[in-house]
């Protein structure tokens, strides 16, 4: 294994609290939402960072797909993580996956999404662990 890239974040206080790269382009206050009992405002929350990073790594494995299949690829994602509290479980994250590939027929959008969802990092970290489900349009 080779090690490509190590990013650093250092967290502070926790879910109200702050948290910050080492290399400071990402340096944000962090609150618990309205819908959870926090105060909400103007600030993230790490369903909202995990959602933008799990979006944008998929969509990097569907363009890899596709550049493998020869296939022109102009498509979107978009991840919805949820907090979820079950009596019997606890605490745990769900992610629904909205991916568009606008006029790509519906059977090979599919087969990429599918494909990808084996590729991506993201997806591999929460195999087994995060109920993961896909919506894909072609519109």
């Amino acid at each position: 294994m080779a090690k490509l890239y190590t990013a650093a974040a250092t967290s502070v206080g926790g879910r109200g609290g702050h948290v910050k790269t080492s290399d400071g382009l990402l340096d944000l206050q962090l609150r618990v939402p309205k819908e959870m009992g926090g105060p909400g405002g103007a600030y993230s929350n790490p369903e909202q960072l995990f959602a933008a990073t799990y979006a944008a790594c998929f969509n990097g494995a569907m363009m890899a797909v596709a550049e493998k299949k020869k296939l022109i690829l102009n498509s979107t994602v978009t991840a919805k993580i949820s907090f979820n509290d079950d009596p019997k479980l606890g605490f745990f994250i769900s992610a629904e996956m909205d991916v568009n590939i606008p006029g790509m027929p519906q059977k090979e959008a599919e087969q990429v999404v599918k494909d990808a969802h084996q590729m991506c990092p993201y997806s591999k970290a929460t195999r087994g662990n995060v109920e993961v489900t896909f919506k894909v349009t072609t519109a």
